[in-house]
């Protein structure tokens, strides 16, 4: 049978979700689960938990807890399929410096999870620890698939399969509820829809939507246009939609992430933008402190619940296990190296595209040359990127500079000495977190 091992398995709420549906699936029943972490009371709520549900589902699995770096080969060694969940820093203290030392400066972050200098300085902590993961694996467990879902996936997953020979594949939320949210907003409701989602992590475009065969664009853009001019657009999307009317395309992450991969939105100069879009300033840090009070009064429910029960999610990792275990493919967005798929991106890029997982693993698909002015700005993301994973990959704390000063966000609102003295405040504030940078 299958061993499955999960990283940062003190995320007992995820760790729910995703093995919650692999004990629901019929051909991972009586699988080995391998619980990693390095935070002993999170690891043992988990683990207790997921004894719960591996009652109550009758999923007969074999559940295993491992604590520590002492104990990180132990839980990989064997595996055929590696979950990773973590969080390097947590909110206190990284999420807490990546918000308070760029408002400093006068930068300003909705959630900093993806792109901007919160993105980059994230890469930074998080990208090494990834690295000492694939190269375990490399060692104990040489063909098992990694499925990551750390953030900013389009980083990590360009140092992952750039920095050691592991099988990989980046996965995200947002493909799925794309098309369905789009077509929410004007009451659309089509009955044999398909969609196309291409691009790169957090700023994939819906490039196709149709209902049986019957392009859905032109009423979609015209519903578009005519409620903005009435004022009548959803005021939680305002930044999506008014990049569907001006590029032409709907993007997968919400307006909250996208207001801050570009340089329009939030702008020191222009504060008015922000009540005209909709944009919540430091919303990352008020989710955090939220999860955190909501989780004291969930986890007795969730830890200590003998009858707790699951029913199987649309969340990727169980589909691509079992495809991957059964011969029967399975169909899904996920985030490669850019091996030609999209032509009209760099080589060097992460790419988000569609992918098939069956038990050869998983292949990408070819997508094609996107829109150009699509492209393009997926483009200005891309650099800050690779400069971040170079940073990493060598050492160089010029590149982490030089990503910064590429970052769209970023550059519209600071000059350059202020990137870099914001840069070197950052890297002395999250100390031993920070990659060795060479003198």
């Amino acid at each position: 049978m299958a061993k499955i091992a999960f990283m940062g398995a003190g995320s007992t709420v995820f760790a729910k979700i995703v093995f919650g549906d692999c004990m629901c699936a019929e051909p991972l029943k009586g699988a080995t689960i391998a619980l990693y972490d390095i935070d002993a009371k999170r690891l043992r709520e988990s683990e207790m938990m997921l004894e719960n549900l591996n009652v109550t589902l009758k999923a007969d699995m074999k559940l295993e807890a491992f604590l520590g770096v002492e104990q990180r080969r132990k839980a990989l060694r064997g595996a055929d399929y590696v979950v990773n969940a973590i969080q390097v820093g947590g909110y206190k203290p990284s999420t807490v410096i990546d918000f308070k030392i760029p408002r400093k400066y006068g930068l300003r972050q909705t959630i900093g999870d993806t792109l901007g200098i919160g993105g980059i300085f994230r890469a930074l902590r998080t990208m090494p620890v990834l690295l000492d993961f694939a190269h375990d694996m490399e060692k104990v467990c040489p063909h098992a698939l990694l499925l990551n879902y750390s953030n900013p996936i389009s980083m990590h997953m360009m140092g992952i399969l750039r920095g050691s020979s592991i099988r990989a594949v980046g996965l995200c939320h947002s493909v799925q509820h794309c098309a369905p949210t789009l077509l929410n907003h004007f009451g659309m409701k089509p009955k044999k829809l398909q969609w196309k989602v291409a691009g790169i992590n957090h700023q994939g475009w819906l490039l196709e939507i149709t209902d049986d065969g019957r392009d859905l664009y032109p009423e979609i853009r015209a519903a578009c246009k005519k409620a903005k001019t009435a004022g009548k657009l959803p005021k939680n999307d305002l930044v999506r939609l008014e990049m569907l009317l001006r590029f032409g395309y709907y993007v997968t992450e919400s307006s909250i992430h996208f207001s801050e991969y570009v340089p329009w939105f939030i702008k020191s100069r222009y504060p008015e933008l922000l009540e005209e879009f909709n944009i919540p300033l430091d919303e990352y840090p008020r989710r955090c402190v939220k999860q955190i009070k909501d989780w004291k009064k969930m986890r007795n429910d969730l830890v200590h619940k003998k009858d707790l029960i699951h029913a199987r999610s649309g969340e990727y990792a169980s589909h691509i296990i079992s495809a991957m275990e059964t011969d029967e493919p399975y169909k899904f967005g996920g985030n490669v190296m850019n091996t030609g798929l999209i032509p009209n991106l760099p080589a060097r890029a992460c790419v988000e595209a569609p992918c098939l997982a069956d038990r050869s693993g998983v292949t990408p698909l070819y997508v094609g040359e996107l829109p150009e002015q699509c492209a393009a700005l997926n483009r200005t993301a891309i650099n800050p990127q690779i400069l971040t994973t170079e940073a990493v990959l060598t050492g160089r704390k010029d590149y982490v500079y030089q990503a910064a000063m590429l970052d769209p966000h970023t550059a519209a609102e600071l000059s350059i000495d202020d990137i870099v003295s914001m840069c070197d405040e950052l890297i002395a504030a999250h100390g031993k977190l920070m990659p060795e940078f060479k003198k």
